[in-house]
């Protein structure tokens, strides 16, 4: 089973490699550069970045924001598992952690953005 912590600056290379591989970040012109500069930014404004490890290998990402807006909430900016390790519950831990930290952070909402076109999506959840 992976393991989740929260990301440093020695995990933005290889969050920034997967984010590059993933078809769907790919649809989005996503780079490894720009990947990089944008978590870096992202650690340094202090926002939550998870990543999901398996051995020393980063398998999985969530990205969160907190923010005042929407009377305190939690923008789940994104959550994203390598394909060869989804269905394994990975991205369900993962969001499991981003809903205890919103939880502990007093936000009042999760937010989330979805695609119809994310077929492997699962339902919704309340936190």
């Amino acid at each position: 089973m992976s393991r989740i912590v929260r990301a440093t600056d020695a995990h933005v290379g290889p969050i920034a490699t997967l984010m590059a591989t993933s078809p769907l970040l790919r649809r989005y012109r996503v780079t490894a550069r720009g990947a990089k500069a944008t978590l870096t930014e992202a650690l340094r404004s202090r926002d939550l970045v998870l990543v999901a490890m398996d051995r020393d290998a980063i398998v999985g990402l969530a990205w969160a924001v907190m923010t005042r807006a929407l009377d305190r909430s939690t923008y789940l900016r994104l959550l994203l598992v390598s394909e060869d390790h989804q269905s394994r519950g990975i991205g369900a831990a993962l969001l499991a952690r981003v809903e205890r930290h919103t939880r502990a952070s007093r936000c009042r909402h999760l937010v989330l953005l979805v695609t119809k076109t994310n077929i492997r999506g699962s339902p919704s959840r309340s936190i």
